[in-house]
């Protein structure tokens, strides 16, 4: 396989990201938006996803985008995390993992490296490679979502895992949201020069796949309900499920329970969904969108992936966070709150006070959208991003 050439300006022809993906959709979902942005700016672009998602089979990439599957892990209850291959220890997989992901970048000879998230990746597997491309003059960066956990949680954390000694490594770090929000590493003790690398390029607009002509016909008005990839969002909807049953509320809901739902859960709430005449559900739709730009209003969990959304489509939006195992979505709610972007019920109300839940759930239609609070540079994150790719845009971005 041949690739071409940098262009002018110096522009990267090949993109290599990483995702690490143990948990949920929303690092592959990151990636994948920023891999086409990438490829519709410039199509003589290649770029290739190393995602550990289990179903990133069920995603479409644009033309010049390739997603290699990295063996799967997941995380336990407990905190601790385990192989999704049978009889396979954590280190194994871990290993082969490394393996691969130096494989594909000695065979792909990246430009760009963009690593989610994780400095050092899942257990250190990044390490290796970071250290061969940054010899070879590859330029090294990590991408981080607007909020990463409490501080107070983080700091430890990056401590134990040795990240916060693996940044010098980075060339530059883009935070995908704006520091009027939030700052994720406030609090954290950097080495030296890395805050000067730092960029907030915005939040990550967006766009619904063409419609289908269902999508055109006229429909009843509808909440949709997501909790994101389900795997932690039983709470969310047995609460709306509860409103629905105890008081009767205008707009009929969607439920999309993501593919990590619990089975059980999910067999028990679909029966309670089909015996009302205000509720549906599907298991899981990969175009999100489509269901987001039709909606009158969005309950969510609030992460990331979510929450661009719901600037992105300017839906009213009721949030439910979780805290466990990290308060990320819980900061970025009372934060987006604070602003009047969102409506927040916070953790312990919703299942102890159903009244509160329905009256929210029927006055949130006719909430304020995002855009009635603007922002300025909100939803930049793309276009910031595909200047910053440009190694001489990225130096006088920093610059200013």
């Amino acid at each position: 396989m041949t690739f071409p050439t940098p262009g002018p300006g110096g522009s990267p022809q090949r993109v290599l990201i990483y995702s690490h993906d143990t948990f949920g959709l929303g690092h592959l979902r990151r990636a994948r938006a920023i891999a086409h942005a990438l490829v519709a700016e410039a199509p003589e672009r290649r770029v290739v996803i190393l995602s550990g998602s289990p179903v990133s089979h069920a995603f479409r990439f644009a033309p010049g985008v390739t997603c290699r599957r990295l063996p799967g892990v997941t995380k336990l209850a407990s905190g601790e995390y385990q192989s999704l291959g049978a009889g396979h220890h954590l280190d194994e997989v871990v290993a082969t993992r490394a393996a691969l992901i130096r494989h594909v970048a000695d065979r792909f000879d990246p430009d760009l490296f963009l690593v989610d998230k994780e400095p050092a990746g899942f257990h250190g597997e990044v390490l290796p490679t970071l250290h061969r491309l940054k010899a070879h003059g590859c330029r090294l960066v990590l991408g981080l979502r607007d909020v990463l956990d409490d501080p107070d949680l983080l700091a430890p954390e990056w401590e134990r895992k040795g990240a916060l000694a693996v940044l010098p490594l980075y060339d530059a770090l883009w935070v995908y949201g704006l520091q009027a929000i939030y700052a994720p590493l406030d609090g954290l003790t950097l080495p030296a020069g890395v805050a000067d690398r730092l960029t907030y390029t915005g939040y990550l607009r967006r766009e619904a796949p063409e419609a289908a002509e269902e999508d055109d016909a006229a429909e009843e008005p509808f909440l949709l309900v997501t909790p994101g990839g389900g795997g932690d969002g039983v709470e969310l909807v047995e609460a709306v499920v509860n409103a629905y049953e105890a008081q009767p509320i205008e707009h009929r809901a969607l439920v999309v329970f993501g593919p990590f739902f619990p089975a059980a859960e999910q067999a028990a709430l679909s029966a309670r969904i089909a015996a009302h005449p205000r509720l549906a559900s599907l298991g899981f739709d990969a175009r999100l969108e489509r269901l987001m730009r039709r909606a009158a209003g969005v309950v969510a969990m609030g992460g990331y992936n979510t929450f661009c959304e719901i600037l992105s489509f300017d839906r009213p939006a009721l949030i439910l966070p979780r805290v466990r195992p990290r308060r990320e979505q819980l900061i970025r709610a009372r934060a987006a709150a604070r602003l009047g972007l969102v409506g927040v019920i916070e953790p312990g109300a919703a299942g102890t006070e159903t009244a509160r839940m329905a009256a929210a759930l029927a006055a949130l239609p006719h909430r304020p959208p995002p855009s009635a609070r603007p922002i300025p540079g909100l939803l930049d994150g793309l276009p910031a991003i595909r200047r910053l790719a440009v190694p001489d845009a990225a130096a006088c971005v920093a610059a200013e």
